[in-house]
C-alpha cells in the first residue's frame, strides 16, 4: 500500500464516515426494531416480525440477493412477572427485584421459600458438605471485577455461576438458585441470560433467577446479620417445543472474485426484558448499514459481501451453527467475517482471530482509522455467531466499542432505544464498513487450509 494508495483509501474512508453521519439509516432501523417490535426472544412473535422487517428493508436496498435461511430454534417463555422477597422473620419481608434465567424451570405454583447459602462461585459451593446445601437456596454472589478495564473480561470472570450454578447446586440437593446480576453498577435491574442444567435429568432441574445488584447487596448484608433468614421467589417460565425461525441474509455479489465471501453481521434475537437495542439490535442495523454505505458511496466490492442477521445467539447459537453448516455443505469459500455484538457505543477498534501474518498486515491499516479515534487493534476473539466458520481458515473480526457502560444494560429491562446515542451508532457502522472495504481491496496473507472445502 503505497502513498497514493493510502491517500485513496483515506478518501474512501472519509466518504464512508461522512455518509454514515449525514445520511445514515442505522438509527432509523433500530428505532423500528426497538420501539415497533421490541424484545425478540427466539421463537417469539416479535422475532418473526424482526425477520420480516429486516428482510423487507434489505430488499429495499437493491442488493443482488436477499433470502431467509430456515433454522429450528428453542422457544422458552418467561410467563408472568417474577416475585421475590427476603424474610428476616415471619411477617417481616423486603421485596427484591429478580428475573428468571433463560432456560430455567418454574418454581412450584406457590413459589419456593427456604434458607439461603451464600457462595462466591461454583468452586466454593463444591467445597461445602451436602448437608449444608440440601433443601436450601444457593445464592451466588461473586461480583464482576470492577478494577478490570476490559469489562468483558470482568463478565467472563463470573458468568460461569449464572450458566452452570443451578446444575452444581442441584447436585448437592439445593431447591433453587439466585445469582447476582452480571452488572458493574448498583441498581435495581435484574439481568437475565442463558443457563444450563448440563446432563442432569429433568427430575433434578431446579429454578434459577438473577437478582439485581442492589438486591444482592441487601440479601448478603441481611444474611450476615441473621443467617436464619428465608428467601422466597416465584416464577412460571417454561420450555416449549422448538419452532421454525430464520437467519436473514442479503448480499452484493463480487465483481471480480464472487466465489470469495465476506460476512458482516449481528444477532437478530434478544432477551425479552428490554427491547435489545444494544444487544444486539445495534449490531444488526450496523451490519445492514455496511452494505448500504458501500453502495451509496459507489464502491463495488470485488468479493461477495453478505450481511447475515443470525437468529438465536442468546439461548442456543442455532443460527450461527446453521449458517456455518450450510456454508460447508454447499462448498462456499468464506475469507472474512466481522461481527458487531458488543453494544452500540463509540467504536474503539477491533479484535481479530487470525494468524500472526494476517494481523501484521491488518496493523498496516491502523493509521487509516486513527483520525476517527479508532486505534485499539488486538488479536484474540471475534464473535459468537461467526465462530463456527473458523474451520474454514478465514479471518474473523469483532467490532470493539467502548465497553464501560455495556453491562449496565446487558440482558436487562433498561436495554432500550433511549440508551442508544445516534452518533455513536453511526460511527460504529462506518468503522465496520471501512474495515470491510480494506479487506476487500487488499485481502490478507493466506490463512490455514480450510476444512472440508476446496
Amino acid at each position: 500500500m503505497g502513498l497514493h494508495g493510502q491517500e485513496q483509501d483515506a478518501e474512501v474512508i472519509r466518504k464512508i464516515y461522512e455518509t454514515s453521519l449525514s445520511q445514515g439509516r442505522s438509527y432509523e432501523w433500530l428505532n423500528h426494531l426497538s420501539n415497533q417490535i421490541g424484545g425478540r426472544l427466539s421463537g417469539s412473535v416479535q422475532a418473526q416480525q424482526a425477520v420480516e422487517y429486516t428482510k423487507k428493508e434489505l430488499e429495499g436496498l437493491g442488493l443482488d440477493r436477499v433470502w431467509l435461511q430456515p433454522v429450528m430454534v428453542p422457544k422458552w417463555v418467561r410467563g408472568t412477572a417474577e416475585f421475590a422477597y427476603i424474610e428476616s422473620e415471619p411477617g417481616n419481608t423486603n421485596n427484591v427485584p429478580v428475573c428468571a434465567l433463560g432456560g430455567s424451570v418454574a418454581t412450584p405454583v406457590g413459589g419456593i421459600k427456604a434458607g439461603v447459602v451464600e457462595v462466591q462461585g461454583i468452586a466454593e459451593l463444591q467445597e461445602l458438605p451436602r448437608e449444608e446445601v440440601a433443601g436450601k437456596i444457593v445464592f451466588f454472589n461473586r461480583p464482576m471485577e470492577a478494577t478490570l478495564i476490559n469489562t468483558f473480561e470482568a463478565y467472563g470472570g463470573c458468568v460461569d455461576q449464572r450458566h452452570g450454578g443451578a446444575a452444581a447446586a442441584a447436585r448437592l440437593g439445593a431447591v433453587g438458585v439466585i445469582v447476582r446480576s452480571m452488572n458493574l453498577r448498583l441498581d435495581d435491574f435484574p439481568h437475565t441470560g442463558s443457563m444450563s442444567y448440563g446432563d442432569l435429568p429433568a427430575s433434578q432441574h431446579i429454578p434459577a433467577a438473577a437478582i439485581s445488584t442492589n438486591g444482592a447487596e441487601l440479601l448478603s448484608t441481611t444474611l450476615k446479620l441473621n443467617p436464619q433468614i428465608k428467601f422466597y421467589f416465584r416464577q412460571n417460565c417454561r420450555q416449549m417445543a422448538d419452532v421454525l425461525s430464520y437467519n436473514v441474509i442479503g448480499e452484493i455479489r463480487g465483481s471480480e472474485n464472487p466465489e470469495q465471501i465476506m460476512v458482516v453481521g449481528g444477532h437478530l434475537d434478544s432477551w425479552d426484558l428490554g427491547d435489545g437495542s444494544h444487544d444486539d439490535g445495534a449490531g444488526c442495523v450496523q451490519s445492514m448499514e455496511v452494505l448500504r454505505l458501500l453502495k451509496t458511496t459507489g464502491y463495488r466490492p470485488r468479493r461477495t459481501l453478505r450481511v447475515v442477521l443470525f437468529m438465536n445467539e442468546e439461548n442456543g447459537m442455532r443460527g450461527g451453527t446453521k449458517y456455518a453448516q450450510e456454508a460447508l455443505t454447499s462448498g462456499e469459500e468464506h475469507v472474512f467475517a466481522l461481527e458487531s455484538d458488543s453494544g452500540g457505543f463509540t467504536p474503539r477498534g477491533f479484535s481479530f482471530d487470525c494468524t500472526p501474518e494476517a494481523f501484521e498486515k491488518i496493523m498496516e491499516w491502523k493509521p487509516l482509522f486513527e483520525p476517527y479515534l479508532v486505534h485499539h487493534f488486538t488479536r484474540g476473539g471475534s464473535g459468537a455467531d461467526i465462530g463456527p466458520l473458523k474451520p474454514q481458515g478465514l479471518v474473523l473480526a469483532g467490532l470493539r466499542p467502548d465497553s464501560q457502560r455495556y453491562f449496565d444494560y446487558h440482558h436487562a429491562e433498561n436495554d432500550t432505544f433511549d440508551a442508544i446515542n445516534r452518533r455513536e451508532l453511526e460511527l460504529g457502522a462506518a468503522t465496520m464498513a471501512s474495515l470491510v472495504y480494506l479487506y476487500d481491496r487488499y485481502g490478507l496473507p493466506d490463512q490455514p487450509a480450510r476444512e472440508g472445502g476446496r
